[in-house]
């Protein structure tokens, strides 16, 4: 068998000694040896100077995605090792109860996403190279954490680009459909087989925290609860009043249901389209002290940015001029193509608009259990802005 080898145009190799671990199929110049999908190959930079070694997909515009800029034999113990490491981080950082133990890229293994919730793990494969490995993988997990069961939540369109099928099922033990997981200091239930990404919202735990100094005593509005993160949060940290606006019955549903678990009497839950309730409550002249806008992704490719930007600066805007004076809104967006630099533009240009002054008190991101990598700047995309709002003067 002739190894297969992939040679670089000129210059394409600095981005992914920077840091950047994919390499697409027009950044090629020459292909030798055996081309066999989810193969482990080398890549070398037009000098023929190594660059590294990754997941080879013929069918993918990502062409390798990069394992190691070593030139080593790749063994089932380079896998075992970045699981464990990953693991040891998020122990040593005090995650215990329910965090991403395993982060695709950011951790070393493009494609792999691994959360646990208590006693129980949830794997996502997003590349061929893990799913051709998926038995490998689940053993792997298995020695790691020895869970009771693992969930496999690989029904996402993304695997289309991969040529994947999408899958969900339990691949290990047993898996309840719900499980009571404890986050901060409250209690809520996860929808493994259905619930958003992995089945909730890991990324947003530290920043369901961090609210605490801003909602004691106040009035909270939360739009796009989901199943009730900040609301429920800010219910517990002692809020006058939060109510929960989500437009799915579901979600109405649970953010009820978490309510009642945790003994929170001062929520109230409200099924309405978070755009028009906004403009509803401003005729309305409907006043709060604090406003969390968290809301889904408004794009997921760049040729919607424009419109996603439009959408992302009308619920801001709207938003502002419902907050009493010195009130605050905490305002996220999970769009990777929403940049940093780009989400504070439109809430400068939403602040000017509302005719009200904006404070920026933090500036926040996902969790330190989704390790951002420099060098992959997709690998932010939680942005998280918490501002004090004020009236001119």
């Amino acid at each position: 068998m002739n190894p297969c080898r992939v040679k670089l145009k000129p210059t394409e190799e600095i981005r992914i000694r920077q840091g950047h671990p994919w390499v697409y199929s027009n950044e090629i110049a020459s292909i030798e040896g055996e081309i066999v999908s989810g193969d482990i190959i080398s890549v070398f930079a037009s000098d023929h100077s190594f660059v590294g070694k990754g997941f080879l997909n013929t069918a993918s515009k990502i062409f390798v995605r990069i394992l190691t800029r070593k030139d080593i034999d790749i063994q089932d113990d380079f896998f075992r090792d970045l699981i464990h490491q990953a693991h040891q981080m998020r122990i040593n950082l005090g995650y215990n109860h329910a965090y991403r133990a395993f982060f695709s890229d950011a951790d070393g293994i493009p494609g792999l996403i691994v959360d646990k919730y208590e006693d129980y793990l949830v794997m996502q494969i997003l590349s061929l190279g893990v799913a051709i490995r998926k038995q490998l993988f689940i053993d792997l997990l298995q020695a790691e954490f020895l869970p009771v069961g693992i969930y496999e939540r690989s029904d996402v369109p993304i695997r289309k680009k991969e040529g994947l099928p999408e899958y969900k099922g339990i691949v290990y033990g047993t898996v309840p459909n719900s499980i009571i997981i404890h986050e901060n200091e409250i209690l809520m239930s996860v929808d493994i087989p259905n619930g958003q990404k992995t089945g909730t919202f890991l990324d947003q735990q530290a920043n369901h925290s961090a609210i605490r100094p801003y909602v004691t005593g106040k009035t909270v509005l939360d739009c796009f609860s989901h199943t009730g993160g900040f609301g429920l949060h800010a219910a517990k940290y002692g809020a006058k009043t939060v109510e929960c606006v989500d437009i799915s019955t579901l979600a109405i549903s649970e953010i009820e249901a978490n309510a009642r678990q945790n003994d929170l009497h001062n929520v109230t839950a409200l099924k309405a389209d978070v755009f028009a309730l906004l403009r509803d409550y401003q005729t309305a002249n409907r006043l709060f002290d604090v406003i969390i806008l968290d809301p889904p992704a408004f794009t997921k490719n760049l040729d919607k940015l424009d419109k996603a930007y439009a959408g992302y600066k009308e619920i801001n805007l709207q938003a502002m001029k419902l907050i009493t004076s010195s009130g605050y809104l905490v305002t996220c967006s999970c769009s990777h193509y929403m940049t940093p630099e780009l989400f504070l533009e439109m809430l400068q240009e939403a602040a000017v608009d509302a005719n009200r002054i904006a404070q920026m008190i933090e500036f926040r991101t996902q969790g330190k259990d989704h390790p951002m990598l420099l060098g992959i700047e997709e690998s932010l995309y939680l942005k998280c802005v918490i501002l004090r709002i004020n009236d001119k003067h």
